[in-house]
């Protein structure tokens, strides 16, 4: 089978993976033919509204928000859209990250396609190579409610494809039209509705979900990976994790994490040698860890659903209708489902770090460890061990019981009471964003105390796919002996979950994980 070589963009198919594609591995992204007739088509009946019978069409003769009741004559129109960008691109604080405007970028070029904009194909083509070729508009991260979309991010977005506005290209901040120009670009004149079009949509909050998702799905995974590997260093059942008991309560992701924990643990010596031993039952972090992985697992599938659909969505307002000849004022722009679905993303990911860092405790707590030494180092008072990142993964948990209280049930009126009940989907998709590198980081402390406590048990092994995990463990880390700084080996861990290069590994052993 042929390699892809780049994500074409339809406006119906593109999925999140093709969005981690872009904005992480840098495919480039292509128009295709009849995305291109869409938005000829599209367009056609904005011009046909704009020079016919004068009637109010927001965002093509009218102002915008609380003036729109304030007629523009067709000669501003232009200058109408240039205002519109100026005056929205006010946001304040630290940029997004890269892939996150990357995804932006394409997610907008992506609901232009779909036909209901009535922008240009210019201006389509014009974002799509600045994505191409490295122009990453600078994007600060605050000043989106996530009501008419993503208003204030995509106005910052959108500046550089008129020479206004900051953009990155290979590491330097340069004016909009200076940027265009390291490129091999020119900027571009908006005409009428163009400028709504660029902004009125959420794909800020798209790209955080969409990205934060994929990450996710490697945190789910992990999490089933770490807990093997703690299950063998506790010395625990592998029976808790036997099919017949997910049956009997069968939810699907309960059923898949108990069935990657159960195949990881297999021919493992470790638990053959204590089959006979007299501990009846373990502690819920191990033994119900299917039931809160599961849990996780089931409420990413209802954000999947949501992400799923918003990339291919149209978001406008006004849509334009071209079978009906209508141009229409709608609020497909609200961000209430992703507003949710973010901040159920935050929640089911912390609940993977929640469970995770208990087993951190009882790796590293002498009363809790089945004859483990004291913080998992042999040398104890000369050595800490692993004493402070158990408490690096309790502060990051703590954290994320802060972040993980809902943005969704918030609102304020904006514009003068027009806007009178908002998201607030880009604040839960920031903190969602936290949340997620946080969990990354508390799975990856579990690893390494993990490989560190299974080897005291030698010569037994574990089962091969716990053995395979700490063997991609030690690729990164070495075992602790004497004490000595493993915050970088910590980042190194968090960088493979992240990256996908983990899972990657131990599934090249094991085969695929659910």
């Amino acid at each position: 089978m042929a390699l892809q070589t780049a994500v074409q963009l339809t406006g119906e198919d593109l999925t999140i993976d093709d969005v981690w594609s872009v904005a992480v591995e840098r495919m480039p992204a292509t128009l295709t033919e009849g995305a291109r007739a869409k938005i000829i088509a599209a367009r056609e009946l904005v011009e046909r509204a704009l020079h016919g019978k004068q009637e109010h069409t927001y965002g093509i003769n009218t102002g915008f928000g609380r003036f729109v009741s304030k007629s523009i004559p067709a000669e501003l129109s232009t200058e109408l859209q240039l205002r519109l960008l100026r005056s929205h691109a006010c946001g304040v604080g630290e940029p997004y990250p890269d892939e996150v405007v990357r995804a932006a970028m394409l997610l907008r070029a992506n609901a232009l396609a779909k036909g209901y904009s009535g922008a240009r194909p210019q201006t389509v083509e014009l974002l799509m190579e600045c994505l191409n070729r490295g122009l990453v508009p600078h994007v600060p991260s605050r000043g989106s409610v996530g009501a008419s979309g993503d208003l204030a991010p995509l106005a910052h977005l959108a500046l550089p494809l008129v020479g206004e506005g900051e953009a990155w290209v290979e590491g330097r901040r340069l004016g909009g039209g200076e940027a265009l120009g390291a490129v091999g670009l020119e900027p571009l004149v908006l005409e009428a509705k163009e400028g709504l079009s660029l902004i009125n949509g959420t794909q800020f909050m798209a790209a955080l979900g969409s990205l934060g998702l994929v990450r996710a799905r490697r945190l789910a995974k992990t999490a089933d990976i770490a807990c093997s590997l703690s299950l063998e260093a506790l010395q625990g059942s592998r029976t808790s994790f036997l099919p017949q008991i997910h049956a009997a309560r069968p939810l699907p992701g309960q059923i898949d994490s108990a069935a990657n924990v159960l195949h990881l643990l297999e021919g493992s010596a470790i638990i053959e040698s204590h089959r006979w031993c007299d501990k009846v039952q373990d502690a819920y972090s191990l033994r119900c860890s299917p039931q809160v992985h599961g849990a996780s697992r089931d409420l990413l599938a209802y954000v999947e659903t949501t992400f799923a659909t918003e990339l291919n969505a149209a978001t406008d307002n006004p849509l334009v209708l071209v079978e009906d000849e209508l141009l229409v004022s709608n609020g497909n722009f609200h961000g209430q489902p992703l507003a949710f679905a973010l901040d159920a993303l935050a929640m089911a990911v912390s609940e993977l770090a929640n469970i995770s860092e208990r087993r951190v405790e009882r790796l590293v707590n002498p009363s809790l460890s089945d004859g483990l030494p004291a913080f998992l180092t042999a040398d104890g008072g000369l050595n800490s061990g692993f004493m402070i990142p158990q408490y690096v993964a309790a502060s990051l948990v703590s954290e994320n019981k802060s972040l993980c209280h809902p943005a969704s049930v918030d609102s304020i009126p904006t514009s003068a009471g027009q806007e009178d009940h908002v998201s607030m989907g880009n604040a839960a998709g920031l903190k969602a964003w936290q949340v997620v590198g946080n969990v990354e980081r508390v799975l990856a402390i579990e690893l390494l105390a993990g490989a560190q406590a299974v080897e005291f048990l030698a010569p037994l092994e574990p089962g091969a796919g716990a053995r395979v995990a700490r063997n991609a463990v030690r690729s990164f880390s070495p075992r602790l002996l004497d004490d000595r700084s493993l915050a970088p080996e910590i980042e190194a861990a968090a960088d493979a979950i992240r990256d996908g290069s983990f899972v990657a590994a131990v599934e090249a052993e094991t085969g695929e994980l659910r």
